[in-house]
């Protein structure tokens, strides 16, 4: 909606860069929910899975700068020797002056330091972090090859020209990562607006881990008309009876983006 509203763009993106934990299928179904709910998108849908050579690209431009380097530490090793903070442990730096052979099957990671980074978000505000502090150095690309949603996200907004991430707020203390990778690589800060997130009465995210109810696919208005409720958009009840082409009319006249609730953990 903010998209369509303020006359742009709106991209689908299946952020799969692990193949191998995907169910087989599961693109094509979020594809499908998408048309059967009307969201219709942009150009083409842009794989992540098929995009090693781009984030490859990236990393060597990083490794030129010497800002990456080799990581062969364990989870456990990592856990018993760091601190604590915004996102998890900190990892320690361990690995910064190791000597690894040039065939040693290792993760790699950028060096961070000191510097403050921060962000305006359109909806929860100021946000700031000293990444070698409250993150630490972060993987870029694991073990077995895989490149991490850290770079492959910079990377993709970057290539297909992202001015606006509007996304859930589970990702926001992310963003000062990806804001870190976009000035080192020359890439442009998008406008971001973190939505609050719904959970269950546990307090876990809606979602395939947490047995969430799928959309009917086949009567979608129901659950549309549910998310702009959560949304704070006040629709009329009478949305909840009415067919998708309706529901749509209303909520392109109807968004706004002001009412939106900050807080996180809506429960529905």
């Amino acid at each position: 909606m903010e998209a369509r509203t303020n006359d742009g763009h709106w991209f689908v993106r299946i952020e799969n860069p692990d193949p191998s934990r995907e169910v087989p299928g599961a693109s094509r179904e979020i594809l499908k929910a998408l048309e059967r709910s009307g969201m219709e998108w942009d150009g083409e849908v842009v794989y992540q899975s098929r995009r090693d050579n781009a984030y490859r690209a990236a990393l060597a431009t990083l490794e030129t700068r010497h800002m990456i380097y080799p990581c062969s530490c364990s989870r456990k090793e990592i856990a018993d020797s760091a601190t604590i903070r915004i996102d998890g442990p900190v990892y320690p730096g361990t690995c910064r002056k190791r000597n690894h052979s040039s065939d040693y099957r290792s993760a790699r990671r950028i060096r961070t330091d000191n510097t403050t980074i921060e962000f305006s978000d359109a909806l929860q505000g100021l946000v700031r972090q000293q990444l070698d502090r409250d993150i630490g150095d972060f993987v870029l690309q694991r073990a077995d090859g895989v490149f991490t949603y850290q770079l492959a996200v910079v990377v993709d907004d970057a290539e297909q020209a992202i001015t606006h991430v509007v996304r859930g707020e589970d990702l926001l203390n992310s963003t000062p990562r990806q804001i870190y990778l976009q000035q080192l690589l020359g890439y442009s800060t998008p406008f971001y607006l973190h939505l609050p997130i719904v959970v269950n009465a546990q307090g876990q995210k809606l979602s395939k881990q947490s047995c969430a109810e799928t959309i009917n696919a086949s009567d979608p208005v129901p659950h549309l008309v549910t998310a702009m409720e959560l949304l704070g958009q006040m629709p009329p009840p009478e949305l909840f009876e009415s067919d998708l082409a309706s529901f749509w009319k209303w909520a392109m006249e109807h968004w706004r983006s002001e009412l939106i609730p900050k807080k996180t953990g809506m429960i529905y």
